[in-house]
């Protein structure tokens, strides 16, 4: 069966990034919790932050459910600010981390040309974790790439991030597609591998090192390697 669209994870696959919360540094961030009223010396600010990112997180593994920077902000600054945080402030706070936090990310060169030659012959798609439904739709559009994917599904607006069946479930019926017609390419196991296995896509995983067991066939060295495997899949 013809595989039509291919489905992309985001970060580690379309662009390089830091996941750190701490390395980028923060000091427009700090700088805020400052003028808020917040007293927390910097190196604990980037503590803290962390510490409460962490918790959201083993929340979200015990069953995949999504948070979003709102909500971990709110949590965060209710323990650093004398006051409880506003709706302004919060987004405030969002804004300018996620800012510093977007120094980590690194656009790949090439892209574009690799954009162009897939989407001749595929529909493609971003299904991506994120905390921040602005961020994917928001770096796709600075690459000047956001009007060559039909849709960029995002799992704090789903509610559930890979790998989640429901997550694939929406992207698929917001393309409109069977899982079998998808391809899903992506650089990390359970989320871009197992998952969209699971729901009846060929999946793709970015595995230069050989660190996890899938078929040779299904293994890229990086993304770039992608259509040169779609092309031997085919005959």
């Amino acid at each position: 069966m013809r595989r039509t669209h291919i489905l992309f994870d985001f970060f580690g696959t379309l662009v390089e990034y830091s996941p750190s919360r701490t390395e980028q540094g923060y000091h427009s961030t700090y700088a805020l919790l400052r003028r808020l009223g917040a007293t927390l010396p910097y190196e604990e600010f980037l503590d803290g932050w962390s510490r409460t990112s962490a918790e959201f997180d083993r929340l979200s593994d015990l069953d995949d459910h999504e948070f979003s920077m709102a909500e971990a902000g709110t949590a965060f600054l209710g323990r650093v600010l004398p006051h409880g945080p506003a709706p302004a402030e919060v987004e405030e706070f969002v804004t300018l981390y996620v800012a510093e936090w977007n120094t980590g990310v690194h656009y790949l060169p090439g892209l574009a040309g690799l954009v162009e030659e897939l989407s001749a012959g595929h529909r493609l798609a971003v299904v991506s974790n994120t905390h921040l439904a602005t961020l994917v739709p928001g770096h796709l559009a600075a690459m000047g790439l956001l009007e060559s994917f039909d849709a960029v599904i995002t799992s704090v607006e789903v509610g559930w991030r890979k790998p989640h069946p429901k997550i694939y479930a929406t992207a698929l019926d917001v393309l409109g597609i069977e899982a079998s017609s998808a391809v899903f390419v992506g650089d990390t196991y359970g989320p871009d591998f197992a998952g969209p296995e699971r729901c009846g896509m060929a999946a793709y995983l970015i595995d230069p090192y050989r660190r996890a067991a899938v078929p040779e066939e299904r293994r890229l060295g990086s993304v770039f390697d992608l259509p040169g495997r779609l092309l031997a899949s085919a005959h």
